[in-house]
């Protein structure tokens, strides 16, 4: 079946109100998550097969994040369906006003490569609960992934509420040319542009998660052991491969040295090894994105790391010290096991710096001073982030999860993302008891003056 036939299906079927009752969209997350334990074999051998990566990081890093996505979505999601009161003004009384949510429709979601599964399917839980239909594009270049997640859930939904297809550039195009009711897209910024194009031609809307260069502020008063061992686990997770990495660190120039001799010993320690591929670590994606970051290492930089295997597709993790804005590895988002440290003698300086930037998904603060914490906060515009840690803050789904300006627009996780997946409507009811007769004419300079009175 052509994704065009299965998109008129699913178009058919939402327009039938099956989607609607909670009873049905909890009854499709629980086959989702069945669907995911009763593979779970499968998927662990699908991502060994692209990245080499540990079964325990990939259920702490895609696998735990769903799941714990599909449970609270099954526990809230009768309260998050429920008519929100709100106040109602004087003009409208006696009356009650309130906002009911509607899901949006057919959705179309477009998943990134570097967590092929957290970033295809947490964005299906919240669609699904929010009583959509969803057609699920998975990237490419995670091939097996894509495989293996079109397999399973291609097996246990049926087309006319999920379906998953697989392709390249060419089949991407062909379902962004379709009139789809929200389109969801994971990826890079330069990606992000082209499918904003394409939603625009049906004025379709669109939720862009992206990414950027998200810095680390490391101020003189942090712990710096601490603060080490957590920014060398956030940014060589994945092998770097994450949209909210630490892509450079700015630190206070008084701590520069014990600050790289802390995160020195903390690689040391979390990546041991690097002549076999450990459990702990992951491969570059492709050659593609391996040739590209070797060109951002300059050598003349290197304050640790800098060994690489083509054939493995690995880089050791390496840290750039004495770098400055003006370095190449600094005009483009780094995205890889690569770590540029910059110091600063004033913190206003570096504030400035990083406003001249493009707001970036995440921004991280290592110290114990207040005020300037408030200030970073206060005066740097950026998706989401932490104040003495690195990347946990997308775990929280308490928290809303999303971008702004180029690293990217709109939110998910929890709550914010079924509010991403609805529309909210808005309805005033009034009684038949009584009506003020102020609106109506004929008008009058009294009525005129009681309108001022309510009013002004």
């Amino acid at each position: 079946m052509t994704a065009q036939n299965i998109l008129a299906k699913q178009k058919e079927f939402f327009l039938l109100n099956q989607t609607k009752p909670l009873k049905y969209r909890i009854k499709q997350l629980k086959i989702l998550k069945l669907a995911l334990k009763d593979n779970e074999k499968y998927f662990y051998e699908a991502i060994y097969e692209d990245f080499s990566k540990s079964k325990f990081e990939t259920y702490a890093t895609e696998l735990s994040l769903i799941y714990s996505e599909i449970n609270i979505a099954v526990k809230k999601l009768k309260q998050w369906a429920k008519p929100i009161k709100k106040s109602t003004n004087l003009a409208n009384l006696p009356g009650k006003s309130f906002v009911l949510p509607e899901p949006l429709g057919n959705i179309l979601i477009i998943g990134a490569w570097n967590y092929p599964f957290q970033l295809s399917l947490v964005p299906l839980v919240s669609a699904i609960a929010a009583g959509n239909t969803v057609i699920l594009k998975p990237s490419e270049l995670s091939k097996n992934a894509s495989a293996i997640m079109a397999k399973i859930l291609n097996r246990v939904f049926i087309p006319d509420v999920v379906r998953v297809f697989e392709g390249g550039v060419k089949e991407t195009q062909e379902l962004l040319a379709m009139k789809f009711d929200k389109i969801f897209f994971t990826g890079s910024i330069p990606v992000g542009k082209k499918i904003y194009e394409y939603a625009a031609k049906n004025m379709t809307p669109v939720t862009l998660e992206l990414g950027g260069k998200s810095p680390t502020f490391v101020l003189e008063d942090a712990n710096l052991k601490m603060t080490a061992k957590r920014i060398v686990w956030g940014k060589f997770l994945n092998a770097g491969q994450t949209c909210v990495a630490t892509d450079y660190i700015l630190v206070d120039k008084k701590v520069e040295k014990q600050l790289l001799e802390e995160i020195k010993k903390q690689i040391q320690v979390q990546f041991p090894t690097f002549e076999t591929i450990p459990e702990n670590y992951v491969q570059i994606i492709n050659e593609r994105n391996f040739d590209r970051l070797l060109n951002l290492i300059d050598k003349e930089k290197i304050y640790f790391g800098g060994e690489s295997d083509r054939a493995k597709r690995l880089i050791e993790p390496t840290v750039l010290h004495n770098v400055g804005f003006d370095d190449e590895i600094m005009k483009t988002e780094i995205f890889g096991p690569l770590l540029p440290v910059i110091s600063f003698e004033n913190i206003e300086d570096a504030i400035e710096e990083v406003k001249k930037q493009s707001s970036p998904l995440a921004l991280y603060v290592f110290a114990k001073n207040k005020k300037i914490i408030r200030k970073i906060h206060n005066e740097l515009s950026f998706g989401g982030g932490a104040i003495n840690d690195s990347v946990m803050h997308l775990t929280n789904h308490s928290l809303p999860f999303g971008g702004i300006g180029f690293s990217g627009q709109g939110n998910y996780h929890g709550y914010a993302g079924f509010q991403t997946f609805s529309h909210f409507k808005s309805i005033l009811k009034k009684s038949f008891l009584f009506e003020p007769p102020l609106k109506y004419a004929p008008y009058s300079d009294s009525k005129m003056n009681w309108l001022r009175r309510l009013i002004e």
